[in-house]
């Protein structure tokens, strides 16, 4: 492998491109190396895409069908999570093994926008059953290994995408985020993850929105500005949308270039439900607080409301209807519902979970959470940004957040021991919130920050990255484990 290559992000890659130095085929010959050398350990990898490149086919591969000038990611490899994002002709099984087999028919709009961004789609990452677990272990596919320690997971359930970015194989990958889905993963492997404002980027044609809103697709980075130039290229809403992302005041790249000014920040770090936070969290967190007074931010102790009970019983509600309309949705699609021993344990409580709800607990459930959503608006009149630590606690072991059919609910309970920050927050309101790799723990493992921002505020998030990379840069650390 080309040592130098692997570790550049997407956009010097592009700039090779650009400048005839590297010629695309070269990028893509080299990601196919990275997987075959490094996928073995990490199993983050689980389908190979042949690329435009190779083939002719644009199915896969850079689109030729952007205005000139459009791509600003021309050739760069990239990498698909197998999960809600489809690619016409391609496996697609969203970690279960009832879709075992199955075969997308169509492109999802996101797909076509990452094409037209110029990047060569390699392959397809591993994720949990239907997304449903804050893990990467699916029994379909098997786990994914931590690069920063093999042993450890990568939480998820965006895991392989994070895996294969943190180990070097892909410089950003796609994830998507109902949860935490994107900021988890990257807070355990040391990445830069941002889950985007609700309608920012379209989840058409298939879906008009997922769970009432609560999902969001884009990527994980190693750097800042890779990722505002890829929300660049693919934001902004498809025809039908049913939301719709104030716009943008000027291009993403052009936020990371501009002074934050002086933000209006609160911090926490003490869970809602009285967790112990580990201290090498605490200390990476009040490290950061130290950091953002030092930029002239300026930084005090509080926090939005609570969920509380009546917030809590909506969210479960919601989620009960979620797995209610997986089950319902591949059964219509499959033409068929799932056969014994196809399910996971922990997927089958949830769908009986999900037969449980009631339409009239459905719209409440979302009813409540609106009213929420108000309440954490007007917490963002008085503040630009929430810190919080991203998760509380080190990438646990391996098989530690799995279900068994004697204890088909541990994983849910086990979550409780590193999922203390709200998370949701972000889902349930629609606002915009970033995972930011601000330290290492004292087994030298990476340390997430979560930075929350009012609704369509991507800028602000942009520009207080940007200042926090120059100040404390993370793209240069390495996963010692990342090569077998």
């Amino acid at each position: 492998m080309d040592e130098q290559l692997r570790w550049m992000d997407a956009t010097e890659q592009a700039d090779l491109v650009r400048s005839g130095q590297v010629s695309a085929a070269e990028l893509l010959t080299e990601a196919r190396d990275r997987t075959r050398t490094l996928n073995p350990a990490l199993n983050a990898v689980i389908v190979e895409l042949v690329s435009t490149s190779e083939a002719g086919s644009a199915s896969t591969g850079p689109g030729e069908d952007a205005p000139p000038g459009a791509r600003p990611f021309p050739g760069v490899p990239f990498l698909v999570k197998d999960l809600a994002l489809e690619i016409a002709g391609t496996p697609f099984s969203e970690g279960a093994r009832w879709l075992a087999g199955n075969i997308s028919r169509h492109d999802q709009e996101l797909t076509r926008r990452f094409r037209q961004a110029g990047l060569a789609i390699v392959g397809k990452t591993n994720t949990c059953e239907f997304g449903l677990s804050p893990h990467c272990e699916p029994l379909l596919h098997g786990p994914t290994r931590n690069p920063w320690d093999l042993s450890r997971s990568t939480s998820g359930s965006s895991g392989g995408s994070a895996a294969a970015v943190a180990a070097g194989i892909v410089p950003m990958a796609h994830g998507n985020d109902l949860g935490g889905s994107l900021r988890y993963p990257a807070a355990w492997c040391g990445l830069f993850g941002l889950k985007p404002t609700r309608g920012r980027v379209p989840l058409g044609p298939e879906y008009g929105d997922v769970v009432g809103g609560l999902a969001a697709e884009f990527a994980l980075t190693r750097t800042v500005r890779d990722a505002a130039a890829l929300l660049d290229a693919v934001a902004g809403p498809a025809p039908g949308d049913p939301y719709w992302a104030p716009p943008r005041l000027r291009p993403y790249v052009a936020e990371t270039a501009t002074p934050p000014g002086r933000l209006r920040i609160a911090a926490t770090a003490a869970p809602n439900s009285g967790q112990q936070v580990h201290p090498d969290y605490l200390r990476t967190f009040r490290a950061t607080v130290d950091l953002l007074s030092n930029l002239g931010h300026d930084v005090e102790e509080a926090r939005p409301d609570s969920l509380g009970r009546a917030g809590h019983r909506a969210i479960r509600a919601v989620y009960a209807a979620a797995a209610a309309w997986i089950e319902g949705y591949w059964t219509r699609r499959l033409g068929r519902g799932p056969e014994p021993g196809e399910l996971e344990p922990y997927t089958e409580v949830l769908f009986g979970r999900g037969r449980k709800i009631g339409a009239g607990d459905y719209l409440q459930g979302v009813e409540e959470l609106q009213r929420f959503s108000r309440q954490v608006a007007a917490f963002f009149q008085r503040y630009d940004l929430w810190l919080t630590p991203t998760v509380g606690w080190p990438p646990l072991p391996l098989d530690t957040l799995t279900a068994t059919p004697e204890d088909p609910v541990r994983g849910e309970r086990e979550a409780g021991r590193f999922l203390m920050f709200d998370g949701e927050y972000a889902n349930i309101t629609g606002n915009p919130a970033m995972s930011v790799p601000l330290g290492t723990d004292s087994a030298g493992l990476p340390v997430g920050m979560s930075f929350l921002a009012g609704f369509g505020a991507e800028g602000t998030l942009f520009r207080l990255a940007a200042q926090l990379e120059q100040a404390r840069p993370w793209a240069g650390r390495r996963p010692a484990t990342a090569v077998p």
